[in-house]
C-alpha cells in the first residue's frame, strides 16, 4: 500500500490543498495507518520484472531536481531481498550526474511506465553507489545475462514507498517487439492465404495449359 508514500511527500502545503478542494479526508485515513515503509509484494516485483526502462531522479547539492532515463532488457532493475533494488550502471555519456547527486544526497525517486497497459508506478527511496572495486560480485549480479554493456558500477536502492497511479491520461504506446507479437497471427493468416492464392493460381495455369 501507499501510505508511507503519501505520508512521506506529502507537505503541510499539499494537505491545505487537498482540505481546499475536498480529497483530504481519505487521504488522512491513509496516511493515518502508516507505519514504516511500504512493503514491496509481488504485485510490484512482478511489474518491476517486466520494466525495460524507467526514470530515475534525484536531487543536487543546489537543489535542482535532475530525471535520468535507464534502459535494459526487461527485468534489469533487479530485487535484492527485502525493499532493496538495484541495477548495473552501464557506460554512457560519462555527464555523472545521477552518480554524483546519490553521493551527496541519497534520496530518489523512480517512475516506472507500462504505456501498453496504462500502468504506473512510483517509488522512493534511499540509493547508495558500489563501485566496482568495492564489491565486484554484487555489480557482475546486477549485468543482464548476455547483454552487450560494460558495467561501470552499480546502484543500490533501499525502497521506502510507494504508489500506482491511475491511467488516467496514460496514452498507450507500444514497443516493436510488443507490435510485431501483436501482427504475428495476422501475418501468418496473410501468408497462408497468400500460398493458398499462389497454389489456386498454379492449377489454374495447368488447367489453362491442357
Amino acid at each position: 500500500m501507499a501510505q508511507h508514500y503519501l505520508r512521506t511527500l506529502f507537505t503541510d502545503a499539499a494537505r491545505r490543498l487537498q482540505a481546499q478542494h475536498g480529497s483530504r479526508a481519505s487521504y488522512a485515513r491513509m496516511e493515518a495507518d502508516s507505519d514504516g515503509s511500504d512493503m514491496l509484494t509481488a504485485r510490484e516485483l512482478d511489474f518491476i520484472a517486466d520494466r525495460d526502462s524507467f526514470y530515475l531522479g534525484s536531487i543536487t547539492a543546489e537543489g535542482w531536481p535532475y530525471i535520468q532515463h535507464r534502459g535494459g532488457p526487461p527485468g534489469f532493475l533487479r530485487p535484492l531481498g527485502g525493499n532493496r533494488l538495484g541495477f548495473a550502471d552501464f557506460t554512457g555519456n560519462r555527464q555523472y550526474i545521477s552518480t554524483a547527486n546519490l553521493a551527496e544526497n541519497p534520496r530518489v525517486s523512480l517512475f516506472l511506465m507500462d504505456y501498453p497497459n496504462r500502468r504506473r508506478l512510483k517509488l522512493i527511496g534511499e540509493g547508495r553507489i558500489v563501485e566496482i572495486a568495492e564489491d565486484p560480485a554484487l555489480v557482475t549480479s546486477l549485468m543482464p545475462e548476455g547483454y552487450r554493456a560494460t558495467p561501470e558500477r552499480g546502484f543500490v536502492i533501499d525502497v521506502a514507498g510507494f504508489d500506482w497511479n491511475c491511467p488516467q491520461h496514460i496514452t498507450p504506446r507500444f514497443t516493436e517487439t510488443e507490435i510485431s507479437a501483436a501482427v504475428r497471427p495476422m501475418a501468418a493468416e496473410l501468408n497462408q492465404l497468400r500460398a493458398e492464392l499462389a497454389a489456386l493460381r498454379a492449377a489454374q495455369s495447368r488447367k489453362e495449359d491442357q
